[in-house]
């Protein structure tokens, strides 16, 4: 792809993302439309509609290839990354957006044939939008450096609540080896956690706009992103996944094995 089409895409984004984040601080004290999808605590608003329809109009304006995937189904039917991918989540961590107002990201990803080209997590109440660059992750304009690569056992863990309660994978396990387990609500801010060296990895079941701009900032960083077995996931479907430093993927691949016991 053309450096100066993704440098003009980079600066269009940016500027969505201002005018997205004025709209989305605006509506917090508004009555919103909310509704329930796959369960009572699985939440959308009116926002949420709102938003994705926003970025599906820009991005349509901006790129004549577009194929897009959002998580309200604004968008198309993408089933790979074939192609101008974008993937959207308007709103990652509504029941915050609800409940907290705080604590809740917007989320957006460029994959073209494959290849992560451009990932954005913007932190909305503080107003901090996360994205990379040139081989480089920035917090607004700032460049983040990469977290240090240390082991579980020196970290804080961001771990999902369902699969910690019912201790799927040996996650009780692996709450127990790390110096403590944070539960944020957002797989959005949970991942700003790691790139910024907050917590040593995070584990949730996330859906393809969960993912898809923080492996993007991930993998610039060198932080690893699999499915919770150590394998590459498909950016396009759901999956256990962990997020972790390098050194900390091992010690928590190896407790998802064998159990507290492993050594």
């Amino acid at each position: 792809m053309n450096d100066l089409w993704l440098k003009n895409a980079d600066e269009a984004i940016q500027s969505w993302f201002k005018e997205i984040r004025e709209f989305t601080v605006s509506s917090l004290n508004q009555i919103h439309d909310v509704s329930t999808k796959s369960s009572r605590t699985d939440l959308v608003t009116d926002v949420d509609k709102s938003n994705e329809q926003f970025f599906i109009k820009k991005i349509r304006e901006f790129d004549s290839k577009a194929h897009i995937l959002g998580e309200e189904g604004f968008g198309d039917d993408v089933t790979n990354l074939d192609g101008h991918v974008w993937i959207v989540d308007p709103i990652d961590g509504t029941m915050n957006f609800v409940k907290q107002h705080n604590h809740f990201a917007i989320m957006l990803a460029l994959y073209i044939d494959g290849k992560e080209e451009l990932g954005y997590i913007l932190d909305v109440m503080n107003d901090k939008l996360y994205h990379n660059w040139d081989g480089k992750v920035y917090e607004n304009d700032t460049e983040i450096n990469p977290p240090e690569d240390i082991p579980l056992s020196e970290g804080l863990m961001g771990l999902s609540g369902p699969l910690l309660i019912n201790n799927e994978k040996n996650m009780q396990a692996i709450s127990k080896a790390s110096e403590g387990a944070r539960i944020y609500g957002s797989a959005g801010i949970q991942i700003i956690a790691v790139l910024k060296g907050e917590l040593v990895g995070y584990i949730s079941t996330l859906k393809p706009w969960d993912i898809a701009a923080g492996k993007v900032l991930c993998d610039t960083l060198g932080i690893k992103v699999s499915d919770i077995d150590g394998n590459i996931i498909d950016v396009v479907s759901s999956d256990i996944v962990l997020v972790a430093t390098k050194i900390a993927q091992k010690d928590i691949l190896n407790i998802v094995k064998y159990g507290s016991d492993c050594d």
